[in-house]
Parts: C-alpha cells; sequence; structure tokens
C-alpha cells in the first residue's frame, strides 16, 4: 500500500504528458495588466478628481457663503480660519466647524458678486 500513496505525494515527473506549456506566465501578466488598468479608469481616477474638486471648493470659502456641512447644518459663514470656519445657523447661534465639515456650497455670497458687477459696469460707464 505504501508503494501506492509514494508516486501519488512525489508528483508527476517532468517530462509527463498533461504538463503545462511554460508560456503560460506570460498571458497571466497580461490580464493582471488588464485588471489594473481597468481599476484605474473605474476608481482611483475618479476619487483623485472628486478629491481634488472638494480641495478647490473649501479652498474657496468666503464670508457669506451658504454652506451645508456634512452632518447637514444649513448656516452662513460668517468667519473663515486656516482651518477652520464659523457658520452662523440662527440669529444668535454661531458654530465653529473644521472646513473639511463643510459638504457643499449651497448659494455663493450675493454681496461681492454684486460689487464685482458694480465695478464693472463702472468702467463700462466711464467709457473705458
Amino acid at each position: 500500500m505504501n508503494t501506492f500513496i509514494l508516486p501519488l505525494l512525489m508528483g508527476t515527473p517532468q517530462g509527463a504528458e498533461g504538463a503545462q506549456p511554460a508560456g503560460g506566465g506570460i498571458g497571466t501578466l497580461i490580464s493582471f495588466g488588464l485588471i489594473i488598468i481597468i481599476f484605474y479608469f473605474l476608481m482611483i481616477r475618479p476619487q483623485n478628481k472628486k478629491r481634488k474638486e472638494t480641495e478647490k471648493m473649501l479652498s474657496a470659502l468666503k464670508k457669506g457663503d451658504k454652506v451645508v456641512t456634512i452632518g447637514g447644518l444649513h448656516g452662513t459663514i460668517q468667519s473663515v480660519d486656516e482651518t477652520t470656519v464659523i457658520i452662523k445657523a440662527d440669529d444668535n447661534v454661531k458654530l465653529k466647524f473644521l472646513r473639511s465639515a463643510v459638504s457643499n456650497i449651497a448659494q455663493q455670497s450675493a454681496s461681492e458678486d454684486k460689487i464685482e458687477e458694480n465695478t464693472e459696469g463702472n468702467s463700462s460707464a466711464n467709457g473705458e
């Protein structure tokens, strides 16, 4: 009985029929390369693009913007610091948040937009 189990444990000899060909590694490398390319275009690239847009939005925060935090709080920015913003949620309610807690800008500040329009209108009215 030991003579039957020993050859099975040793495996097939190198020259035996049914052995795999030596060129199987190239196909495996090509399939791994395709998987990496698919992951890049479907997962990594969109995530990096979204992160850059979020960083741009957070750096553009200014006083008077109406924002929504990640917790769902709606309010108006009262002041902006390097890492924090103070949001006015009600008449006498001011809350301090990290900049990263702002999820989106609901409305840009109208006062600064009006100032820009007035300066453009004045320059065209002056004949410049």
